[in-house]
């Protein structure tokens, strides 16, 4: 009898460098691993955490480092931004740019949207120049993106459209640009109806997996998705605070999450109640999912300088 292979699963965008979860992540890689996660694509939002994801990013051979500026953080960038960017990009070889985008939320209101447009697209258009593969955030802002990205591109390198909860109107159009869509836990708060229609639009050799972790905790009950208790961190904490907590805390892997404050937060290792859930608003095997998802990511993530080798 011939044993199955082992199921590969790639979290094509997670943020273990958050400060409510920096501390554990030694622990949250080894509990993603046991379930099945080979690779962690990891991105930055703000100049105050790129230097932790360089960190983890040369610890671990199965983090992927990614570097940008959120649109969140759009206001508090400082005068040399682009030029820190460029900085990181140009040091670390195996790096993706991103987490960038446009957002026009509860939290991205606060930022002047044109402020924003320009911002993230330079930041795009200096992927396109590197060749480095992108992860974009929007929020109610896709007609813009697509006009963007219509007039940005073509993209020899690829587009994540991460944690995708856009319109399935949208997909045709994004797709024939040749974006990547990666679902995460924020797709099951939208209607079944809606999250199938979506997905099952999108090509098949164009679906990611991720979890967005620590945020994107599914809407599952416990059964489906184990829950993490962290420390809370304000969406807007300063870079001083982020430098603060690198230097401060304890690494060590043995902290008690049950002696934490309560508040309960996504990590790595619920990809897999995000795999049982694509899985079966396509009506395929997990296995066969999870397999295909891992060979979308290591396109993606197989750039000139990557960790990473094509299939």
């Amino acid at each position: 009898m011939t044993s199955q292979a082992p199921m590969r699963i790639f979290d094509a965008h997670c943020h273990l460098q958050d400060n409510r979860i920096y501390r554990i992540a030694p622990k949250l890689i080894r509990k993603a691993t046991e379930v099945g996660v080979q690779r962690f694509t990891i991105n930055g939002i703000f100049e105050g955490d790129w230097h932790l994801v360089k960190q983890m990013a040369d610890e671990y051979p199965s983090i992927i480092p990614s570097f940008g500026l959120h649109p969140w953080y759009v206001g508090e960038r400082s005068p040399n931004w682009f030029e820190n960017l460029k900085g990181y990009i140009d040091s670390t070889p195996s790096a993706a740019i991103g987490e960038i985008g446009l957002d026009r939320g509860s939290y991205g209101r606060i930022v002047n949207f044109e402020t924003q447009v320009d911002v993230f697209q330079k930041q795009l258009e200096f992927a396109k120049s590197v060749k480095r593969p992108v992860s974009i955030h929007c929020v109610n802002a896709f007609g813009r993106l697509l006009e963007i990205l219509q007039r940005v591109g073509p993209f020899p390198e690829a587009v994540v459209l991460h944690s995708y909860v856009g319109s399935s109107e949208m997909v045709s159009a994004l797709a024939k640009l040749g974006c990547y869509f990666s679902f995460s836990g924020h797709l099951t708060f939208h209607s079944h109806a809606k999250a199938k229609k979506t997905v099952n639009l999108v090509p098949i050799d164009k679906i990611l997996l991720e979890t967005d972790a620590p945020d994107g905790l599914p809407k599952f009950d416990n059964s489906m998705s184990s829950l993490l208790h962290a420390v809370r961190r304000n969406p807007h904490a300063s870079q001083n605070d982020l430098e603060n907590q690198s230097q401060s805390e304890d690494t060590n892997d043995a902290t008690d999450e049950q002696s934490l404050p309560e508040e309960k937060l996504n990590h790595p290792a619920n990809i897999r109640a995000i795999l049982t859930y694509i899985a079966d608003l396509r009506e395929l095997p997990e296995e066969e999912l999870a397999e295909i998802c891992y060979k979308n990511a290591v396109r993606v993530f197989s750039y000139e300088g990557s960790k990473i080798s094509p299939l």
